[in-house]
């Protein structure tokens, strides 16, 4: 699915990160969500190769990246610890400062990124999220159920493991099938990565983690940021059928965690850049072409 592209397996901060590097220009790191892996960005990567030098790499806990034990306090499945394996390959490919692509979990990595390692990030965009914090304190009973998932990951483990191993397959198929789009974003053969990939138990494991991490040591990191803000310009957007535009106000919630917001509505569902990949593409393109300092 990735023609002309380059795999690699990198020690990160603590994980070996898998993925994928092709075309030529400024470095754009694209990271993708859950329950996926870099194969979120199969029909958008090429397009945005004729641009950019894309890595788009499997987050720690998700697809061929290593899966590394967690702790009490959930701090291996932080977005602080996601977003320093990044910072560490796009280091080992040689980009000191990146451009960052990234929808569903892998953006809230990005977020994190932007206001740990401002040096080393030069724009951000986002794929359907608003600030986790912001999220979870204006949640509804209309965004519970169109987000059952964040509160059934976050159950102490083993229980949603268990629950979740006992037919991964239909899990999977339940998420990701429930949207305005149905399965229809998802080819054939992407389809097939990301049910193999969630077949391993480890996934199941380490993707509950990062949820478990979301609601609480993720939420302490952002209170102790206090007033500070993402400085780099950052880029939102989301879906017209989805539950980001019926339940929150995506660009004012954005406002409170960064400095330089711009944003709309994309005429889709969660899964943008699969069911939209041209659309998202020149947004992309759009947006990183305006920065001048790579």
């Amino acid at each position: 699915m990735f023609k002309k592209f380059t795999s690699f397996d990198i020690e990160g901060d603590g994980a070996t990160i898998h993925g994928v590097t092709g075309g030529q220009g400024p470095a754009l790191l694209l990271l993708h969500g859950y329950p996926q892996t870099h194969v979120l960005w199969h029909k958008v990567a090429p397009i945005l190769a004729e641009h950019f030098t894309v890595v788009a790499a499997d987050l720690r806990g998700y697809g061929r990246s290593s899966k590394p034990p967690t702790v009490a306090d959930h701090a291996t499945y932080s977005k602080r610890a996601m977003a320093g394996d990044m910072v560490k390959v796009m280091q080992e490919l040689g980009f000191e400062r990146f451009l960052v692509g990234a929808h569903d979990r892998g953006a809230r990595v990005g977020h994190r990124m932007a206001l740990d390692w401002p040096e080393r990030v030069a724009r951000l965009a986002v794929l359907d999220i608003a600030p986790t914090r912001e999220m979870y304190a204006n949640t509804s009973d209309g965004f519970a159920r169109a987000y059952w998932h964040w509160f059934f990951l976050i159950q102490k483990a083993p229980f949603p493991e268990q629950m979740i191993e006992a037919d991964a397959r239909a899990f999977w198929l339940k998420k990701c099938g429930s949207g305005s789009a149905g399965l229809t974003p998802f080819t054939e053969d992407a389809l097939q990565a990301y049910l193999e990939a969630f077949a391993d138990p480890e996934v199941v494991r380490a993707s509950c983690e990062d949820y478990r991490a979301a609601a609480t040591i993720d939420i302490a990191h952002d209170d102790a940021d206090g007033e500070r803000k993402i400085a780099c310009p950052l880029l939102a957007l989301w879906a017209e059928t989805g539950a980001i535009e019926a339940h929150f106000d995506c660009l004012a919630l954005w406002r409170q965690r960064a400095e330089d917001v711009r944003g709309h509505a994309l005429p889709g569902g969660h899964y943008l850049a699969e069911e939209l990949p041209g659309l998202v593409a020149q947004n992309f393109i759009d947006f990183f072409s305006e920065d001048s300092s790579l």
